[in-house]
């Protein structure tokens, strides 16, 4: 009997662990984003998320000075934007949106550079940079459950997971960044969610 009760326990924590990871990592659920934030893109354009078009969207947040995970991130996403693009939907069907998380630091003109680093040479090609105040940051970052802070280092402490959101604004799925970052299973995501 004392085996059948260690096994019945057993099951119930490995149930319950894959329950969080699935709701969690897996299917995080619905997100507001907030539409009263306007911000400014690398190019200088105001982007106001009350007018944002309706398609799926990968949401990076990042900053410049990042010394690991944000730049192996943004190269990432910058090579699974060339297999979107052999597949005709980058920018039709799924855009992305890179935000940084150190505004006083990254204006417009150093996400410009940063966006050119990954071949974003226009707010038109489907793949927005964009900076504003810190408010508007934080209130991006909190509808996505996207916690960072300054400890006053110049390095900045920040959640590692890109979001990946339908055309309706659900929140379908969390991708770990930096050298985690399955570009396979985003790829995949996609598609199966824009077809």
């Amino acid at each position: 009997m004392k085996k059948f009760y260690i096994a019945f326990i057993s099951i119930l924590i490995v149930g319950i662990a894959a329950g969080v990871f699935y709701l969690q990592v897996y299917r995080p659920g619905t997100a507001e984003l907030p539409k009263d934030v306007v911000m400014e893109t690398a190019f200088g354009e105001d982007y106001n998320f009350a007018d944002m078009p309706k398609r799926a969207r990968l949401i990076e947040f990042m900053y410049t000075q990042c010394p690991d995970v944000c730049p192996v991130t943004t190269l990432e996403m910058a090579k699974l934007k060339h297999e979107l693009e052999e597949e005709g939907v980058f920018g039709d069907e799924i855009e992305f949106i890179t935000i940084t998380i150190d505004p006083k630091r990254d204006t417009q003109d150093v996400i410009k550079e940063y966006a050119g680093r990954f071949e974003v040479n226009s707010s038109d090609d489907g793949w927005i940079f964009l900076t504003g105040s810190e408010e508007a940051t934080k209130e991006i970052a909190d509808a996505l459950g996207f916690l960072y802070r300054d400890p006053g280092s110049g390095e900045i402490v920040h959640s590692t997971y890109a979001y990946f959101m339908d055309e309706n604004d659900n929140l379908l799925e969390k991708f770990t960044m930096g050298e985690s970052f399955d570009r396979e299973r985003a790829y995949n995501r996609i598609m199966r969610t824009i077809n």
